[in-house]
């Protein structure tokens, strides 16, 4: 099995790789990506050639002036393992299916996994999630009993 070093050291390519498709995508050219995320251009060039790692900042600058998730660059780059979800627990297939489905762009991969998540929240006992969510949980919204009104209509003889 890869040691960690030794993967982070293979995705420094992937991740580089992963940001010009990202910036091809959305139409930029290199130095409009770099003005927008607030680094130089020889160095995002070293970024997407793989010759430089970035750090976790950089990559958050660029996520942002991407519009992509941070969370995937980060995994990309080798900082954050795809095994662990956000909240510290193990990952889904579905989230991994999502992540990895080239069919799907980035923001239609956030709205995804952010249903997804909202899902999984609601379905979570209270004794799965920390106590300051357990306690935010609301009840679940019952429907208003719907009254209807009936305008009153009043003949054109009788106004005046």
């Amino acid at each position: 099995m890869a040691k960690l070093s030794d993967r982070a050291a293979g995705a420094v390519g992937s991740v580089g790789e992963y940001l010009a498709e990202q910036r091809r995508h959305a139409q930029l050219s290199l130095r409009q990506l770099s003005d927008l995320a607030g680094v130089s251009n020889p160095y995002l060039s070293q970024i997407e050639r793989g010759l430089r790692k970035p750090s976790a900042e950089v990559l958050q600058q660029l996520a942002k002036a991407l519009r992509i998730s941070a969370e995937t660059l980060y995994v990309r780059a080798g900082i954050l393992d795809p095994d662990d979800g956000s909240d510290g627990r193990r990952a889904s297939g579905v989230v991994d299916a999502v992540l990895l489905d080239p069919a799907l762009n980035e923001r239609q991969k956030r709205v995804l996994l952010d249903v997804y998540a909202s899902f999984v929240r609601e379905n979570a006992s209270p004794g799965d999630m920390p106590p300051d969510e357990a306690a935010e949980k609301p009840e679940p919204a019952r429907p208003a009993a719907v009254k209807k009104t009936a305008a009153k209509k009043t003949p054109a003889s009788k106004r005046k």
